[in-house]
């Protein structure tokens, strides 16, 4: 993930101005579906992680479908990267990658991801899939960077 990661060369004020404009986009647009639709268009550009990180070691446990989430964090910062087979969390997870990515463990608790819900996008989600993005965000602001989500499970939650 070294040499993909968003915001390697950012100063902390860039990655949190490229946060803002993010959200700021995503505000613009008045219907929480079409706002969906922006960041699930997002996601279909994404490039999907090499092979080589699609381990289950980074795959999020109690998910129906498959989803890593790579959390990385060097020198005191973390660096977010995701994949997913589902549409719907390629283009979520990807979106929470976009906007901490070059955080700090402290930024990332002073500005969680609320926007997620009052932008209305949580609410287009089934309850299975809620769950698991919630609990990639709550990984977020782990002293670990995130990797307790891992491991090896089809189960649904």
């Amino acid at each position: 993930m070294k040499g993909d990661r968003p915001g390697i060369n950012m100063t902390l004020d860039e990655v949190r101005q490229r946060r803002t404009e993010i959200i700021a986009q995503l505000w613009a647009l008045r219907d929480p579906q079409a706002r969906f639709q922006w960041v699930v268009d997002r996601a279909r550009v994404r490039p999907a992680l090499p092979e080589s990180l699609r381990t289950d070691g980074h795959r999020v446990a109690g998910c129906q479908v498959r989803l890593w989430w790579i959390a990385e964090e060097r020198d005191g910062r973390r660096w977010f990267a995701s994949d997913s087979d589902a549409v719907t969390l390629k283009a979520l997870t990807g979106l929470l990658a976009d906007c901490y990515s070059g955080e700090t463990l402290e930024g990332v608790r002073a500005d969680p991801p609320r926007f997620l819900e009052e932008l209305g996008l949580l609410r287009l989600l089934a309850e299975s899939r809620r769950a698991t993005l919630l609990r990639v965000v709550d990984s977020m602001g782990a002293p670990s960077g995130g990797t307790s989500v891992g491991g090896t499970s089809s189960a649904s939650p």
